[in-house]
């Protein structure tokens, strides 16, 4: 069969892993009677481990590497994918996976934090490239649109406290607040230019006696932009003491908001100076002694726990009892677990932005505290570039109170993220200054235009977008805002160094297109947060057109507020070659979900998203090649969507209600009996005919099934890699539904 009529579907992590095992097997089914085949992509971060080290791997261990095949398809005008969240590892993420890996016998080597010899260098710069997100910026060859569908927005206003966690009100006495720092940051230090003509640049860092290294050679395009900046980490930890004394003054909790995952080079980092800063008199006392067992505060307090095991037990308890000292000391930290005394400064994974602060504002104003009770929070985010988003919105919080998801309006982003634009990038193209000195990116000619003087520590990134890549995010934007007539903005700040760039090339491009009648604005970013929220609360709706990490930010921060959560959010990325990747919600919560399966046999996973990316892929045949087949399914998984939502027929959160499994089971039904009514096409109507039959009259028996299976442990055997015959068992326990689906 050719790939005009092939769905890839990626195998990923965690939650959305485990639910394919139960949903993908009738999706096969579905589009075999349209003549769609579907080929599965491992793009885990297992996979991409094993992938990366055939050397170590018996034959039969050995696997493809599927994201660089990919990578290759998505370049290509006819590629289709379904793409579900994958893992964005952070270091303890991938040292577990690899753990799980040589336990089950797959020989990989070992992760090495402080590589020594040549061998341990070329094994992390291996390791480095399946960490952070690593996946992304190699699929989304193309900008993104991200809308929530009409079928969850109005199921959202219908049942708004049922369709994830009820919204809950602001006080206008609130402590809650932002701090960001006033200077010394990525914002104040950024330097940007235009390439004129292609050219050959070089990124060195030279030390105080003249030395120069040379760290990474690069190639700009015609109208390319390129940037330099820094963070000033005394600065920084300067800041992280300043707002500990605060918020220990103002009475409230303390937390660190960034994005370790993704930022994997830069905001480990910052993430490990806090750590410093809270603990400081632990790590003054202990100095020597975590020196000596190799504590590596990027990795969290729960790398301190772990290696102070190599000591004798006195020693333990002694530096258990300073850090529980600390704690008397210092303001409540904001909890990520407080009953397993889990903080925020536990690891740099559990913590990440997009999905922390949301839900403090769903939650109005509050997080949890160490004595398991939501109090207010002071929202550390070092850097300004982003920082001053969310400070517009607790604010307007604490004024205009909690939004009304009964009422309020849809934000719509448009993100460039093709060919690897901005931040998400900009991972090969940051450093940490090993010594003071400067950082300098030169021409051909060894002209310097960029140039920044750094002390030793300090983290200098860049980052660059390619002027196509512009132009269609331009283009998109605008054919948005004629198809919808909202108002439309750009969120950039001419004060800021990149975003001058490319609100110089928006002015430009968009001269291109009959703008009449439009509302097509650019916006400081917090500013453009006040003009949409104004919008939004009025029950209107905006298109937010914005970088590739505000993309990534709101597009949790809307959906969660509106809908409950973004994983029933997809994302489409129209190629710039001409295929499309539909991208299925978000993973944030899909750790705890995995936890409880495995505890208690129900899986919370809520697969909306993955049914609209079902319905999107086939709509891209429909569109492309006329394909009637694909729009008859199309239309008709449509349906069953709104007619799920409409029953309230998503996963509950305990054991006994619905989980994943069963969600699925009612939208293959819904899917089946809409192809036996429609006569649209009498061969699709045929072959469903039996299979909705099979389906609605053995409803109660097929949920009968699914209890009997229900609250009990899941014997997966793994996390990271589970048994995947096991995993089978275990997400399709009704021999029922599975008989019905087989059938087809």
């Amino acid at each position: 069969m050719s790939d005009k009529a092939k769905i890839y579907w990626t195998k990923v992590d965690e939650a959305p892993y485990l639910a394919t095992f139960s949903l993908l097997p009738a999706v096969e089914k579905f589009f075999k009677s349209a003549g769609v085949s579907v080929e599965v992509k491992d793009i885990s971060v297992a996979g991409r481990i094993l992938a990366s080290f055939p050397e170590y791997l018996k034959e039969n261990q050995r696997v493809p590497d599927d994201l660089a095949k990919l990578a290759e398809l998505v370049k290509l005008p006819g590629t289709n994918v379904i793409k579900l969240p994958n893992i964005s590892a952070s270091v303890p993420q991938l040292v577990a996976t690899i753990k799980e890996l040589q336990n089950k016998g797959y020989n990989v080597p070992d992760y090495p934090e402080e590589p020594k010899t040549e061998e341990e260098k070329k094994i992390k710069d291996t390791y480095s490239k399946v960490l952070g997100s690593a996946v992304n910026p190699v699929l989304r060859e193309g900008n993104n649109i991200r809308a929530i569908s009409k079928s969850v927005k109005e199921s959202a206003k219908k049942f708004p406290d049922a369709m994830g966690l009820p919204l809950k009100p602001w006080s206008k006495d609130s402590k809650t607040h932002v701090a960001h720092m006033s200077g010394g940051d990525f914002y104040e230090h950024e330097r940007s230019i235009t390439a004129e003509k292609p050219t050959k640049i070089k990124i060195e860092f030279i030390d105080d006696a003249g030395k120069p290294q040379v760290l990474k050679e690069l190639a700009l395009q015609e109208k390319e932009v390129f940037d330099g900046t820094f963070m000033d980490v005394v600065a920084l930890q300067k800041f992280f003491g300043e707002e500990i004394n605060k918020a220990k003054e103002e009475g409230i909790l303390w937390s660190l908001h960034l994005k370790a995952t993704m930022m994997k080079v830069s905001d480990p980092v910052m993430f490990g100076f806090a750590v410093k800063e809270y603990y400081k008199d632990v790590f003054a006392k202990h100095e020597q002694t975590f020196k000596e067992i190799g504590v590596n505060t990027n990795n969290g307090l729960a790398d301190v726990y772990l290696k102070i095991k190599k000591l004798p037990e006195n020693k333990q308890k002694e530096i258990e009892a300073d850090i529980q000292a600390v704690y008397d000391k210092n303001p409540p930290l904001f909890m990520v677990d407080s009953d397993k005394g889990t903080t925020n400064l536990h690891m740099p994974n559990l913590v990440i932005i997009d999905a922390s602060l949301p839900t403090i504002v769903r939650d109005g104003g509050k997080a949890w505290g160490p004595d398991g009770k939501p109090s207010d929070v002071k929202v550390v985010i070092p850097d300004r570039c982003y920082a001053t988003i969310y400070k517009e919105i607790i604010e307007d919080c604490k004024v205009n109170g909690q939004f009304d998801r009964t009422t309020m309006g849809s934000v719509t982003n448009i993100g460039l993220m093709a060919m690897k634009a901005e931040e998400y990038g900009s991972h090969d193209k940051t450093f940490i200054a090993p010594s003071n000195g400067t950082f300098r990116v030169v021409d051909e000619n060894n002209k310097a235009f960029i140039e920044h003087k750094v002390k030793k520590g300090d983290i200098w990134r860049g980052c660059q977008v390619k002027d196509a890549a512009v132009k269609n995010w331009v283009q998109i934007a605008v054919e948005r805002s004629k198809q919808t007539k909202n108002s439309t903005v750009f969120w950039l700040d001419e004060n800021r160094a990149h975003d001058a760039q490319l609100i110089k090339k928006v002015n430009e491009y968009l001269k291109a297109y009959d703008t009449t009648g439009l509302d097509i604005r650019i916006l400081k970013p917090q500013e453009a947060m006040r003009f949409t929220v104004e919008k939004v609360r009025k029950g209107k709706d905006v298109i937010a057109v914005t970088g590739n990490a505000l993309r990534d930010y709101l597009t949790d921060l809307f959906p969660i507020l509106e809908v409950g959560t973004s994983a029933k959010v997809l994302s489409i990325i129209p190629l710039l070659a001409g295929g499309r990747v539909s991208e299925a919600g978000a993973g944030g919560s899909a750790p705890k979900h995995v936890e409880q399966f495995i505890e208690q046999g129900h899986l919370r996973w809520d697969s909306t998203a993955e049914f609209t990316a079902i319905t999107t892929a086939l709509r891209f045949f429909e569109e492309k090649y006329g394909d009637k087949k694909a729009k008859v399914l199309a239309d008709a998984s449509e349906i069953a969507l709104t007619k799920l939502l409409a029953n309230k027929q998503w996963p509950g959160r305990k054991p006994g209600e619905l989980d994943n499994r069963g969600q699925h089971y009612y939208f293959i039904k819904y899917w089946a009996e809409g192809l036996a009514g429609q006569s649209e096409d009498k061969d699709l109507q045929a072959k469903f005919l039996k299979p909705a039959k099979g389906l609605s009259e053995n409803e109660s028996k097929i949920i009968e099934e699914f209890k009997a299976a229900a609250g009990k442990p899941a014997n997966i055997n793994g996390y990271y890699f589970p048994d995947e015959d096991k995993l089978a068992l275990a997400m399709r326990p009704s021999k029922t539904l599975n008989n019905i689906i087989d059938s087809i």
